[in-house]
């Protein structure tokens, strides 16, 4: 096969890829004249939390734009979706102006945005093995002529958009999974603090209960004793009364 027509091949051309963008920019165009009702529908459609989970959809713009132009698209669109300039519709106006504001903030951050551009490089590169495993399968099976749906360039966008769209959510589930054990964590961590509260607390209340009743304790002690001491007193007294009083006279019966 000649280098032209490898390059020709979607799945194994850098070329064909950057056709992808180029498609999708000018989709972009075309999209980015609606007005701001239509852009308050599309960032609300069926599956939309799914679709804007990908910053560079939310905007409408080109995985590899620069800030500068990123951040010109933010603040076009931030304007068209914004509460104040959709009266009567500002709840779904707000909802699609956070929508727009979380993504501007991914992309703003180096360390995010590099990360979105890495799904893209992900996405294609899954593709690419994917189609590579069809070929492989059709060439053991003697069909290694036989076409497959990617060779279609449409297709093989699509593909490679279906994967960027599973790569976020896919993201999106570890990062929910993680803030769901960080809270179980919290929790068990709040749990044990709060029993550690109240046990000292308890051992508050039984040292001041102690403390509080420590000379009851000791008056009733003193009272004891003293009345243990008076009556072994009377006791010994009437014990040497006894003693001391004579014997009754019995005259002697004849």
């Amino acid at each position: 096969m000649s280098s032209s027509s490898a390059r020709d091949q979607p799945g194994t051309s850098h070329d064909t890829f950057e056709d992808f963008y180029t498609e999708v920019k000018e989709i972009e165009k075309r999209d980015s004249v609606l007005t701001p009702s239509q852009q308050i529908d599309r960032l609300l459609r069926p599956g939309s939390t799914y679709f804007n989970l990908n910053p560079f959809e939310v905007l409408q713009i080109e995985p590899e734009v620069e800030l500068a132009d990123i951040k010109k698209r933010y603040r076009t669109l931030s304007i068209l979706v914004h509460p104040d300039k959709n009266p009567d519709n500002q709840e779904r106006a707000q909802m699609a102006f956070d929508i727009v504001s979380r993504s501007w903030k991914i992309l703003e951050n180096e360390l995010t945005r590099k990360r979105c551009l890495e799904v893209y490089e992900e996405a294609k590169g899954r593709t690419d093995q994917m189609i590579a495993e069809k070929r492989k399968k059709l060439k053991k099976e003697g069909r290694p002529t036989e076409p497959i749906p990617e060779d279609d360039p449409t297709k093989y966008k699509h593909a490679i958009y279906v994967m960027v769209m599973k790569l976020f959510a896919d993201m999106e589930r570890r990062r929910q999974k993680l803030d769901q054990r960080d809270q179980e964590e919290r929790k068990r961590k709040r749990e044990t603090e709060i029993e550690e509260e109240e046990r000292i607390k308890a051992d508050r209340e039984w040292q001041q209960n102690f403390e509080e009743s420590r000379q009851s304790r000791v008056n009733s002690w003193h009272d004891f004793q003293s009345g243990a001491g008076k009556s072994k007193k009377a006791k010994k007294q009437k014990h040497m009364t006894g003693m001391m009083v004579p014997p009754k006279f019995k005259p002697e019966s004849r």
